[in-house]
């Protein structure tokens, strides 16, 4: 759905806290996400504490609201992963599939962080520079830099050069209180190419990728962006420092 971008977020050893908490699934108990219904990017969740309450802004100005009370448990499949689950009560689920037009039902995931990519090797947190999304923006002829939220990321961080980032994998980075150890690289996939504030395609990042940065060695194609494991958990606010802590590895 629609992404929060809050200026102070708490960040625990799977991740920022509440990402991914809840998921869409279809009847089979797999995964719904943008890749399968694009216009859920219109709808905006707000997840409200003491007690856990769950609204959602739907795009023709209504809302769906209640507190979380969770059904039955069952195992869900999260990219060809089985992640325990329960479905959440209520109207949520009447009422997204009365909306995208197919049955789906609303779950919170049961550990937190599980339905992160790359969760099962610890990479719950995920980095890209500000002028990497300027870059393959003029890769495509465009003056503005691509907004961030079309890649779902964990940080957007300024004043280093394009895809400098890249060269992070394997040494320690700090932002804020918050010690992560880049790990890897980000694969891309189609829902990339989707405007995130319609869930319509847009532009073909892929091919931008394929064409730009096909070239390169990095651990996953279409490469944009890099993951991180958390060493410290601590918090994050909006213009913290960032900082390396470690030297590149000999051969960088």
């Amino acid at each position: 759905m629609a992404l929060d971008e809050p200026e102070v977020v708490e960040v625990g050893p799977g991740g920022i806290a509440g990402d991914r908490r809840y998921a869409l699934v279809d009847p089979s108990g797999r995964l719904v996400n943008g890749k399968r219904i694009g216009p859920l990017a219109t709808i905006r969740p707000e997840v409200l504490a003491e007690p856990e309450r769950l609204v959602l802004h739907l795009p023709d100005g209504t809302s769906v609201a209640g507190e979380v009370v969770l059904g039955p448990a069952f195992e869900a499949s999260f990219h060809a992963t089985p992640r325990a689950v329960h479905e959440v009560d209520g109207p949520f689920s009447a009422a997204l599939s009365a909306w995208s037009g197919q049955p789906v039902r609303l779950v919170r995931l049961d550990i937190e962080g599980g339905g992160i990519d790359r969760a099962d090797e610890g990479g719950g947190f995920s980095i890209v520079s500000r002028s990497a999304l300027a870059a393959l923006a003029a890769a495509a002829g465009l003056d503005q830099p691509l907004d961030p939220r079309r890649f779902r990321l964990s940080a957007v961080v300024e004043g280093i050069e394009a895809y400098a980032e890249d060269g992070w994998l394997g040494r320690r980075v700090q932002l804020g209180e918050v010690v992560v150890e880049p790990r890897g690289n980000v694969g891309r996939c189609a829902v990339t190419t989707q405007d995130p504030r319609t869930g319509r395609r847009t532009l073909d990042t892929l091919e931008l990728l394929a064409t730009t940065r096909g070239h390169l060695s990095t651990t996953e194609p279409l490469p944009f962006g890099i993951w991180a494991s958390v060493v410290t958990p601590g918090t994050i606010r909006l213009g913290d420092p960032v900082t390396v802590l470690d030297d590149p590895r000999p051969g960088d």
